[in-house]
């Protein structure tokens, strides 16, 4: 007890700002950090200095990042461990490969977030630096649990948690409680996912981590919508979320954030309302080229289009597509859910697509195979 008493008194920090960004606060607007780090790159570059060229590098990565310039950020990662490898510097290496593996993430690419995060543990441990491997574990236990695979990154969210707390680092005691959480939430076990969403947003506020805090509310607000019907509560936690997410210019937590409010819409059956938040979210994904968060955002503007009058054929058409989709991007549960709309749409069960999804799927995987061939030479 006293280990997470003093894990929800901790201030949070930002690991990933390094060197002479380290003073930048978590809660840092990405512009502000994205400026800065471009300006103290350039000046590490022009002193030759190489580890601390890789260190502002990781910043720069990760502001595109988080501000949805994917390709930018891909640049800027590579660029980092490039230099971090000149230098001869396992940590900062580490880091780099941590930063293109949450991208890879990000853009629906998990063999890849898988290789990179994998690598990144393995330099974080050889380096001797538990923050990277941290990190990096988390990593590999986000991306299994996002494609909700829970049974292999259950038991690994719950020693990282526990890990977290006997550190004291109240960002990844967040972190996992909101993973963890999530799995309950999915699973049906409604009670303590609100209560360790509850838990999580508690420590982040009292350690000032606004984007913690912000994804707990979220979550708060899906479980209280969905279990209880607290539609004006639920808007009201999202739109406290929104607040922190609009300072800091925190484009992906704001689009999912978007998202939650249609489906919070949804199932209060104001479908006009959530139809234009689930188009608006979609706008928001397909301008920072994020797949999972795109086909979410397609599957409940699908959903409310139907409930609005579309023609079963279409909807029926929409959904055959977006299964190949989401299976296409990785996600393993895709055809229970899209099943799942069917049937409470009334279109199902659906028919099994020929030719468009395989070849989609194909392309993709071979696209991505690509991309972990092109990286297997970071060791």
């Amino acid at each position: 007890m006293a280990a997470a008493e003093e894990g929800g008194r901790a201030k949070a920090s930002a690991a990933e700002y390094q060197g002479a960004l380290g003073s930048l606060s978590v809660n840092a607007p990405l512009p502000d950090v994205l400026a800065r780090g471009l300006e103290e790159l350039r000046a590490a570059e022009e002193a030759g200095d190489l580890r601390e060229t890789a260190r502002c590098g990781l910043a720069v990565a990760e502001a595109y990042r988080r501000l949805g310039r994917t390709a930018e950020a891909d640049r800027a990662w590579k660029a980092s461990y490039r230099a971090a490898r000149a230098a001869n510097h396992a940590g900062a290496m580490a880091w780099a490969l941590w930063s293109g593996g949450t991208l890879a993430r990000q853009r629906g690419a998990f063999r890849l977030a898988y290789r990179l995060l994998r690598l990144a543990a393995e330099w974080g441990e050889q380096g001797g630096d538990v923050v990277v491997r941290g990190y990096s574990l988390a990593g590999l236990a986000e991306t299994g649990r996002i494609q909700g695979d829970y049974a292999a990154v259950e038991e690994l969210h719950e020693q990282l948690l526990a890990e977290a707390r006997r550190r004291g680092e109240a960002r990844h005691t967040v972190w996992a409680l909101e993973g963890i959480a999530q799995m309950h939430r999915n699973n049906g076990a409604y009670d303590r996912a609100l209560t360790l969403f509850e838990e999580a947003a508690g420590i982040a506020e009292r350690a000032e981590d606004m984007r913690g805090w912000a994804w707990a509310l979220r979550g708060m607000a899906d479980v209280v919508s969905v279990r209880d019907g607290k539609v004006e509560y639920a808007l009201s936690l999202l739109s406290r979320a929104e607040d922190a997410c609009t300072a800091m210019n925190l484009r992906g937590a704001l689009a999912f954030n978007h998202k939650m409010r249609g489906n919070v819409l949804y199932r209060a059956g104001r479908y006009e309302e959530a139809r234009e938040w689930y188009a608006r979210a979609l706008k928001e994904f397909g301008d920072m080229t994020e797949p999972r968060g795109t086909a979410l955002s397609r599957l409940g503007l699908t959903k409310t289009l139907a409930r609005l009058g579309r023609g079963s054929a279409q909807t029926e058409a929409d959904l055959v597509e977006l299964r190949g989709l989401l299976a296409g991007i990785g996600l393993r549960h895709a055809r229970e859910m899209v099943e799942k709309a069917a049937a409470e749409l009334g279109v199902g069960p659906l028919p099994e697509e020929r030719g468009r999804a395989g070849a989609a799927g194909f392309s993709a995987s071979r696209a991505e195979a690509l991309a972990v061939a092109d990286v297997a030479g970071l060791r």
